[in-house]
C-alpha cells in the first residue's frame, strides 16, 4: 500500500521496510504470543518518489532522525498489529511532510513603543518602592 505524504508525493510501498516485533506493556496473554509492534524504516536518500531539492531538504532537516541512512518510525500503541501499521504509517508521513514544508518567515526586530517602554521603566520604578519600603528603618 502506497503512502501519500502529500497530493505531489507518494512513496511507493515497495520503497517502506517493515519490521514486526513483540510489544511491551499492558495486554495480558496476548502480548506475549502476537507481533504487534511495527517499525516502518523508509531510505530519503535512495528514494525515487523525491526530488532531488526535496532529498537534499529531507537529509538536512531530518540527519538527526536518520540512522545509516534510514528515516525509521515505530508503533506500538495498539493491540492490533495493522492498526499499529496504520499508525506508523501516519506518523512517517508527518514527519516527511514537516521535513518538506516551508520554513516559517523569520522574526522581523521591532523597536518597543514609548508607552510600553514608560511602563515598564515606571513598574520598576513601583517595585522598587514597594520594596524599599519593606526595609527597616535607618536608626539614627
Amino acid at each position: 500500500m502506497d503512502l501519500e505524504v502529500l497530493p505531489t508525493l507518494i512513496i511507493p510501498a515497495a520503497e517502506l521496510s517493515w519490521r514486526f516485533s513483540r510489544s511491551s506493556g499492558p495486554g495480558g496473554q496476548h502480548v506475549n504470543t502476537t507481533d504487534s509492534r511495527v517499525e516502518l524504516g523508509w531510505n530519503p536518500g535512495t528514494s525515487l518518489a523525491l526530488t532531488d531539492t526535496q532529498r537534499t531538504l529531507l537529509l538536512t532537516r531530518l540527519a538527526s532522525r536518520l540512522v545509516a541512512g534510514v528515516l525509521t518510525v515505530t508503533a506500538s500503541e495498539q493491540r492490533s498489529q495493522w492498526r499499529n501499521r496504520e499508525v506508523a504509517m501516519a506518523k512517517l508521513a508527518a514527519i516527511v511532510a514537516g521535513g518538506l514544508a516551508a520554513a516559517p518567515p523569520s522574526r522581523r526586530a521591532t523597536k518597543p513603543t514609548r508607552a510600553s517602554h514608560r511602563r515598564r521603566l515606571s513598574a520598576k520604578v513601583q517595585r522598587s518602592a514597594t520594596k524599599q519600603q519593606r526595609r527597616r528603618p535607618l536608626q539614627d
